[in-house]
């Protein structure tokens, strides 16, 4: 053994705003290039409140029978039509029937953050 303790972390996808709630914690002095870039991305693209994102993705996972991988992906992007989602479901290697993607546009409308005047 070389001494050092391993910690098991469990892995699991993170929404954009899971992802900048865990980056916010690091010290700005003590974070690398690569979290302070991403850092900058996820609160750039961070539009939606992490209970929300999170409970997206259950329900996305519930009512629609997305992988929890899936469904993180979905909310992270949020297509707004039916071609814009299918650009996903193509990578995920599976047929996702027309009435399955307009129930997942559906969930993903219900909480979408209202445009500001």
């Amino acid at each position: 053994m070389n001494g050092f303790l391993v910690e098991e972390m469990e892995r699991k996808p993170l929404t954009i705003h899971e992802a900048k709630k865990l980056l916010e914690k690091v010290d700005p002095e003590k974070a690398d290039q690569i979290q302070k870039r991403t850092l900058d991305y996820v609160t750039k693209f961070s539009s939606i409140d992490g209970e929300d994102a999170r409970a997206m993705v259950r329900e996305l996972v519930k009512e629609t029978g997305l992988t929890e991988q899936e469904a993180v992906e979905v909310v992270n992007i949020m297509p707004k039509t039916r071609e814009e989602l299918r650009t996903f479901t193509v990578g995920w290697r599976k047929l996702t029937p027309t009435d399955v993607l307009d129930k997942i546009l559906s969930i993903l409308n219900s909480r979408r953050p209202k445009a500001s005047s």
